[in-house]
């Protein structure tokens, strides 16, 4: 395989390397903890809408589906408890959340990871879903941290390829256990989280820890072993002495928590929060989350419903790896800003179909099935290009812009503000959809609009710049450079007289 190199935009700093079988293989196991918070996203929704289990445990939906099917249909859904049965995930998920980055920080990637799978197995079987976060704090650093930087976006965003793959198996779940006669079929829908439990638990006994996690807990002979296996090459030095130095660095910080709000770390904290904010209210949730709930709202029956989410499914993944194979070639920013645009007119085209077939009384009458297709691939293409923009740059880019000393507890507010916002949202969607009616695809397009602006004045671009380098690209930023000034430790001297002296200390 060809060398491979950093591109740093600062001083020329490169680093040999090839991209080794071992460090594909290892990536992709370890983006297995994707399948887990995939797999919630996808069986929550399409429960929901099977009869049996809502005569089960929401008898009043059941009923008002039931009863009259001539009613309002954008209000046929609309419940409370329904509703919290399905956010409750992400509630749990933001409290964990708040934790997980001391544990990552002081056990490792590695071990936080098997820590999660253990604890996602223990919940799947009293069904307590709820432990994913810790995967979304540990696999994007993992993932940033053991890639090559010129394959670091595609490499990462094997994490989002395995969240879209855990939704498609349980929408093709969830339509096949539908059928099954007696009504017990979303028992073995809940259940079979087990299986993506045991996947990951089982993989991280197996899997390395990254050299950055080893350093930054001391273990530089290993770090420095393991940086020589996962490159490729013996000639480790220079990438080395600025993971060490980095670190020594780091150390400096006592308490990355509040220095998060220093001044310095300006752009870092905003990023934290704007990206998974806007993600969420891209309204991709609305549509995976409820895909079932929504397809048989406008018109579609249960088992076409279901079907139609299945669809969507195979959309979500074959995207995906749209942005696998571009994400390094053309940049982050041009498929953000691309996404966005897409996004944008697929929700406007829906919003007036679906306006004007149901009005706001919410009763279409006999729904013509071309009508429906054009509904569904529209929603397909919305859904197409949040899986090569949004889905997976809104955890690549966070896990690759923060530095050392705040990178645990940055990425924990990137997962709490995401858990906190996906839970908003799941949480007032059905009586969203309930008021604003077709209004809803006009509410979340305004926000697209929002992040597509922000994206386009206040993301510098990050592609094939190392981690350990990430700092030039805010000192060179037209509004950043305000905030990460030329005095900065770390933007100076002082990061390259630590790299010196750590040299000098290991000859």
């Amino acid at each position: 395989m060809p060398a491979v190199s950093g591109i740093d935009k600062g001083n020329g700093r490169v680093y040999p390397g090839y991209l080794t079988p071992f460090v594909a293989i290892t990536c992709i196991v370890a983006a297995m903890g994707g399948l887990i918070f995939g797999y919630d996203i996808g069986i929550s929704g399409g429960v929901t809408s099977m009869p049996s289990f809502l005569k089960s445990f929401f008898p009043s939906v059941y009923e008002k589906q039931q009863a009259n099917s001539s009613a309002n249909q954008y209000c046929q859904y609309n419940s409370e408890s329904l509703t919290l049965f399905t956010s409750s995930l992400y509630l749990a998920a933001l409290i964990a959340s708040l934790v997980a980055s001391s544990v990552t920080r002081k056990f490792g990637r590695k071990w936080s990871m098997l820590f999660g799978g253990v604890l996602f197995l223990a919940g799947a079987l009293i069904n307590g879903l709820a432990q994913g976060v810790w995967m979304l704090i540990s696999v994007p650093l993992y993932l940033s941290e053991m890639a090559p930087s010129k394959y670091r976006g595609a490499l990462n965003i094997g994490f989002q390829l395995s969240i879209t793959v855990g939704i498609l198996v349980a929408n093709v779940l969830n339509f096949f256990f539908a059928k099954i006669k007696g009504g017990w079929g979303w028992r073995l829908s809940l259940g079979g989280a087990m299986v993506p439990a045991l996947i990951i638990t089982v993989g991280s006994v197996f899997l390395p820890d990254t050299p950055n996690s080893m350093i930054e807990r001391g273990q530089h002979d290993e770090a420095r072993k393991q940086l020589r296996k996962v490159r490729g090459v013996n000639d480790v030095d220079g990438e080395f002495n600025d993971l060490v130095a980095a670190s020594e660095a780091s150390k400096q910080v006592e308490h990355p928590w509040r220095n998060l709000l220093r001044r310095k770390y300006r752009p870092h904290l905003t990023m934290a929060v704007l990206i998974p904010f806007f993600q969420q209210f891209t309204g991709i949730n609305v549509i995976m989350f409820y895909a079932p709930v929504l397809f048989d709202t406008i018109g579609f029956g249960n088992d076409a419903s279901l079907m139609s989410a299945v669809i969507t499914g195979l959309v979500n993944v074959s995207a995906t790896f749209v942005s696998i194979c571009s994400v390094d070639k053309w940049g982050r920013r041009r498929l953000f800003l691309e996404g966005g645009a897409q996004m944008l007119i697929c929700q406007a085209v829906i919003a007036a179909c679906i306006g004007y077939k149901f009005g706001v009384d919410g009763n279409p009458g006999e729904l013509p099935k071309w009508y429906a297709f054009v509904v569904v691939i529209f929603i397909c293409i919305y859904v197409a290009a949040f899986a090569w923009s949004w889905g997976p740059l809104g955890w690549l880019v966070p896990s690759e812009i923060f530095p050392l000393e705040i990178r645990s507890a940055a990425q924990s507010v990137n997962v709490s503000v995401n858990m906190a916002f996906t839970f908003l949202v799941a949480q007032v969607f059905l009586n969203m959809l309930c008021h604003l009616k077709f209004g809803l695809f006009i509410f979340f397009a305004f926000f697209v609009v929002l992040m597509t602006i922000f994206i386009h004045f206040f993301l510098p671009e990050t592609k094939g710049i190392p981690i350990e380098e990430m700092g030039q690209v805010w000192k060179n930023h037209w509004f950043w450079s305000r905030y990460v000034g030329q005095d900065d430790f770390l933007a100076n001297g002082g990061l390259e007289m630590h790299k010196e002296e750590t040299a000098v200390n290991n000859v």
